[in-house]
């Protein structure tokens, strides 16, 4: 049996394309690797990649682009709205078809171990792959981005599991583990005070009392005068994503501001997209299976 694991690496590169496209380059030479989507946000100065691909063709195409990610981007002299302690910032590992989350969880360690090596670059693990409990979170790597974890890094808590107390020179340390499926879904404001976006994130995050599932924080983009509140869904089948813009939609009337847009970054899971679907379009009874394709996949995948 084939085992696949989605994987998601996120890179601090959002403005350059021809060093986007070498950095995506070896995902779409690896024999067993599949690229489905990749993005980059100016703003953000950010890339964020969705592949699907058995475990050895997925480690040798990561550190490939990782290798050319510690080329070409130097953390000394980026900027850009969304937090990053890395030039390879993290990747995350979710199993998808026959593989557990604890096999997922030891490829990702052994996965470190390789990288490690490879670049150099220090290593923490996060979520599902986390060694201390205060290490699941994101965020608590993250605090303070690469400035501070320069200067912090000798610290005893914030030591990287892999890797000497220091950072690479240029590409900082790198967050690896693995977890579930989640949905990075963002709202944009018709509003430059990107105060307005922090307190509505403050509003519906849970580490603030908002959904249980949501980690949200507001940014600024500057180019396209507007700021946003940057989330992810960590369970859209506890947070559905119509509830969560429906409250970002009453939190905003309250400042007197409206939504711009709405986006969805990377790859997301059917099911969330059609609950907010038939929300909006208030169908009575409605059942995935009357969405034709899904319906033909689920006759075709019982031959």
């Amino acid at each position: 049996m084939v085992k696949l694991i989605e994987c998601v690496p996120n890179f601090s590169e959002g403005r350059r394309t021809d060093v986007i496209e070498a950095i995506v380059k070896p995902f779409k030479e690896t024999k067993g690797c599949y690229l489905l989507d990749y993005r980059a946000d100016p703003d953000h100065n950010r890339l964020v990649v969705s592949l699907v691909g058995e475990p050895e063709a997925l480690k040798e195409s990561l550190i490939r682009s990782a290798k050319v990610a510690i080329e070409n981007i130097d953390l000394n002299k980026h900027q850009g709205a969304h937090p990053r302690i890395g030039a390879i910032d993290v990747i995350p590992f979710v199993p998808l078809r026959n593989i557990t989350m604890e096999e997922c969880v030891e490829f990702s360690r052994k996965f470190a171990e390789a990288f490690h090596r490879e670049t150099q670059v220090p290593v923490y693990f996060y979520e599902e792959s986390a060694l201390r409990p205060e290490r699941r979170n994101l965020e608590v790597i993250r605090k303070g981005q690469y400035e501070a974890l320069k200067e912090e890094i000798i610290k005893p808590e914030r030591h990287p599991d892999i890797g000497e107390p220091k950072l690479h020179p240029t590409a900082g340390a790198t967050v690896i583990g693995a977890r579930k499926f989640l949905v990075a879904f963002n709202v944009n404001l018709h509003t430059k005070d990107v105060n307005i976006a922090k307190a509505i994130a403050k509003a519906i995050r849970s580490s603030s009392g908002g959904f249980s599932a949501v980690k949200a924080i507001g940014l600024e983009l500057k180019e396209r005068g507007m700021t946003q509140v940057s989330m992810n869904i960590v369970d859209y089948e506890k947070n559905a994503l119509y509830r969560v813009l429906e409250l970002i939609k009453a939190e905003a009337k309250r400042w007197g501001i409206s939504i711009a847009e709405t986006e969805v970054y990377g790859m997301v899971p059917v099911a969330a997209l059609l609950e907010s679907t038939s929300y909006y379009m208030q169908i009575a009874g409605f059942d995935p299976n009357q969405v034709i394709e899904l319906r033909l996949l689920d006759l075709l995948g019982r031959d």
